[in-house]
């Protein structure tokens, strides 16, 4: 057993771990953060997707150990400090980019990471972004929408799919 120190969401956190355990069963099973989904355990469908030092990482990709020292970044983290919903939250929300809900961590960390880097990307950038995140439930369409609005972009000319 290795012992393991990061900061999650702005908080200290440890815990000994095994050298296989991947940083998502660290961060749901010993840190009880399971807002992060494991979706496919082969790195396939970015239901894990997490921030390590400010890079979007999928979670099942990585071992607890080679987060420690890390700043680590889970969708439990993303609403703002009085609890409401970030923008981008919000986005998925008031533009229906979730169904199931299951893959909607993974997305949200997606967005979050593209808007940081692209603030105003296009419709096909975003598209591209989210090649790595799998959906099953909404054809992408009302998720490519939100997040093209939490960036602040008119959405209403987005032809419906």
């Amino acid at each position: 057993m290795t012992q393991v120190k990061m900061t999650v969401n702005g908080i200290p956190a440890s815990g000994e771990v095994e050298g296989r355990t991947l940083l998502v069963h660290f961060l749901r099973d010993d840190l009880e953060l399971t807002g992060t989904h494991v979706g496919c355990d082969t790195s396939q469908c970015g239901a894990c997707l997490v921030h390590v030092n400010g890079n979007a990482v999928k979670a099942c990709t990585m071992f607890a150990i080679e987060a420690d020292g890390a700043e680590v970044d889970t969708i439990e983290g993303q609403a703002t400090p009085d609890g409401t919903l970030n923008t981008i939250q919000q986005a998925f929300q008031d533009h229906h980019g979730l169904q199931c809900g299951f893959c909607t961590p993974g997305m949200v960390m997606s967005a979050a990471a593209l808007l940081k880097d692209n603030p105003k990307p296009s419709e096909a950038e975003v598209r591209h972004y989210l090649d790595g995140n799998i959906c099953r439930c909404t054809g992408y369409h009302n998720i490519v929408k939100a997040i093209m609005a939490a960036s602040g972009q008119d959405v209403s000319a987005l032809a419906a799919e």
